[in-house]
C-alpha cells in the first residue's frame, strides 16, 4: 500500500493483461467506468426528458442542468458515497445530484437500479458488437485477397493430418473464410436481436410509473417507447423481471465463443503450416523467436490467438450458469460474475481479431517447399491415372495394378526406411512394361490436374458470398494494423 500522500505505484498492483497489454483503446473505453457512468447519466436525462414531455412537472432548467453535467463526474466523491452507502447506483445518483442541485429531486424518478445498470449493459454490448464487426470484416477481406492470389497454387491436402488429395493454397484459405463469414452473420444477428430493457420498474411491472402517471397506461407505454428510442434501440423487451432475461447474455457470449473456435482452428492450421515451412505468419526484422535458439521463427501471433481463444470459448459457461440460477424476478449473484465475463469476452474477441488481422496481412508463402512436398506424395496419388493411361494404351488393368503395387511399396520403403526421396516415378520410367506411356508421365503428374475445381470454387465463393457480405463495411476496410506487443 502506498503511504498517505504518495503516488501509487501502478506496477505494484495486478492489472488485467486484456487491457494493459492487448486490447484496443476503443474496446477498453467501451467497458470503462467513464463510459458506464456517463451512460447512466444519459439514461437519467432520457428518462427526465420523456417524463417531462408526457406531462410530469419537470422544468427546462432542470433538463439543461442535467445536460450540462453529463460528463462532469466526480469519481472520488462517487467512490466515497459508494463506500458509505454500499450501493453503486445510489452513490452516483447522489454524485449527479450534487452537481445538479435544481434537478436533484427528479433524477432517477420512478426508476430502479436496473434501469441504469441493465440498460447500460445493453448499450455497451451493442456498441461492443459495432466495434467487433468491422474488425471481423477486415480479417475476412484480407484473407479473401490472399485466397484470390493463391487460388490456383496446388498444395498437398491433409485428412487426419495425413497426406490426401491436392487442394490449393487459396481453397484451404476459403475454409477459414467460410467459418468467419458464419461468425459475421452470427454477430450481426446477435447485435440486431438485442432489445432495450426500457422503463420497467422494480419487478418489471411498471407499477411506479403507473403511479407517477396516475394510472394512465398509455403514457407508461409511451414513456417506455420514448426512452428506448432515445437510447438508439428499435425495440424493448415486452416483459422483464427486475433485470432483462440473462438468457440474452448467453446468446451474446455464445456467438463470441463460436468466433473463438473459428480463430483457434485457423491459427492452429497456420501453426501446423509453419512447422511444415509452407506458410508463416509475419516475422519482424528484429523479432526474437527464442532466447536460446537464434534460428527459431515461432508463430507467436497465432499462438497468442489460440491461447486467448481458449479463454473466450470457456466464458460462455458463466452466463449459462447465471441464467440457470436466477430466482424469480432476480437475485444479485449475477452481478459480480457479469462484471467479469461480459467485458472479458468482448476484450478477448477484440484482441484476437486484431492479432489475426495482423497475421492475415503478412502471411508468407514458400512455393518451393509446397512443390517439394507435392513431389514427395504425388507419385502415389498418380497411380490411378497411370493405370488408366496404360489401359488406354492396350494394357491389362490387373497386371498394371500388380506392377504398380510392387513398385510403390519399394518406393515407400526408400522413403520410410532409408529416409530417401520418393523414387516411384523413376522406377516406372525404368520398367519396360510402362514404355507405352513414358512420354505421358510429365502430363500425368501435373499438380494442377489433381486440384479439381478448387480454383473455380474460390472464384465463385469470393464473388457470390464473401465480397457481398463485406459491402456494409467497405468504408472501414482500409489500413493495416500494427500490434503494440
Amino acid at each position: 500500500m502506498a503511504a498517505p500522500g504518495e503516488e501509487e505505484d501502478v506496477m505494484a498492483r495486478y492489472r488485467s493483461p486484456l487491457v494493459s497489454r492487448y486490447a484496443s483503446a476503443e474496446m477498453a473505453y467501451n467497458f470503462s467506468e467513464r463510459k458506464k457512468f456517463g451512460t447512466w447519466r444519459r439514461l437519467w436525462l432520457y428518462l427526465a426528458q420523456a417524463e417531462k414531455s408526457l406531462g410530469l412537472p419537470i422544468t427546462d432548467e432542470q433538463i439543461r442542468e442535467m445536460e450540462a453535467n453529463l460528463d462532469n463526474i466526480d469519481f472520488k466523491m462517487a467512490a466515497e458515497e459508494e463506500k458509505k452507502l454500499r450501493h453503486d447506483v445510489m452513490a452516483h445518483v447522489h454524485t449527479f445530484a450534487h452537481c445538479c442541485p435544481k434537478a436533484a429531486a427528479i433524477i432517477h424518478l420512478g426508476a430502479t437500479s436496473c434501469y441504469v445498470g441493465d440498460n447500460t449493459d445493453l448499450i455497451v454490448l451493442r456498441d461492443g458488437f459495432n466495434l467487433l464487426l468491422p474488425k471481423l470484416a477486415r480479417v475476412i477481406g484480407r484473407l479473401a485477397d490472399f485466397a484470390e492470389k493463391y487460388a490456383d497454387m496446388p498444395a498437398l491436402g491433409f485428412t487426419h493430418y495425413q497426406p490426401a488429395q491436392l487442394t490449393t493454397v487459396g481453397k484451404r484459405c476459403c475454409l477459414w473464410i467460410q467459418d468467419l463469414c458464419m461468425d459475421l452473420q452470427n454477430l450481426e444477428r446477435a447485435r440486431d436481436d438485442l432489445r432495450f430493457r426500457g422503463v420497467k420498474g422494480t419487478t418489471g411491472t411498471q407499477a411506479s410509473f403507473l403511479q407517477l402517471f396516475e394510472g394512465d397506461h398509455s403514457k407508461v407505454e409511451e414513456l417506455d417507447r420514448l426512452v428506448t428510442a432515445k437510447a438508439g434501440f428499435k425495440r424493448a423487451y415486452m416483459v422483464t423481471g427486475q433485470t432483462y432475461s440473462r438468457k440474452v447474455d448467453i446468446g451474446v457470449l455464445a456467438v463470441l465463443a463460436s468466433l473463438g473456435a473459428s480463430i483457434h482452428k485457423i491459427c492452429t492450421d497456420i501453426r501446423l503450416l509453419a512447422n511444415l515451412k509452407e506458410i508463416e505468419e509475419p516475422f519482424e526484422k528484429d523479432q526474437i523467436g527464442s532466447s536460446a535458439m537464434p534460428y527459431k521463427r515461432n508463430p507467436m501471433r497465432s499462438e497468442r490467438c489460440c491461447s486467448l481463444a481458449r479463454h473466450l470459448m470457456t466464458l460462455v459457461m458463466d452466463p449459462l450458469q447465471t441464467a440457470a440460477v436466477q430466482w424469480f424476478e432476480r437475485t444479485l449473484d449475477d452481478s459480480a460474475n457479469r462484471r467479469v465475463c461480459l467485458a472479458e469476452a468482448f476484450l478477448t474477441a477484440d484482441i484476437i481479431l486484431s492479432t489475426l488481422q495482423n497475421v492475415s496481412e503478412g502471411l508468407v508463402v514458400y512455393p518451393k517447399v509446397i512443390e517439394r512436398r507435392i513431389r514427395q506424395e504425388l507419385p502415389f496419388m498418380a497411380t490411378e491415372n497411370i493405370i488408366m493411361a496404360m489401359v488406354k494404351a492396350g494394357g491389362n488393368r490387373q497386371d498394371c495394378h500388380e506392377k504398380i503395387r510392387v513398385l510403390s511399396q519399394q518406393a515407400a520403403a526408400v522413403v520410410k526406411q532409408e529416409g530417401g526421396d520418393n523414387d516411384f516415378i523413376a522406377r516406372v520410367r525404368a520398367d519396360p512394361y510402362f514404355s507405352p506411356i513414358h512420354k505421358q508421365l510429365e502430363s500425368l503428374l501435373d499438380p494442377s490436374s489433381f486440384t479439381g475445381r478448387a480454383p473455380q470454387q474460390v472464384a465463385k465463393f469470393l464473388k457470390e458470398e464473401v465480397r457481398p457480405a463485406l459491402i456494409p463495411y467497405q468504408s472501414k476496410m482500409g489500413g493495416k494494423i500494427e500490434l503494440a506487443l
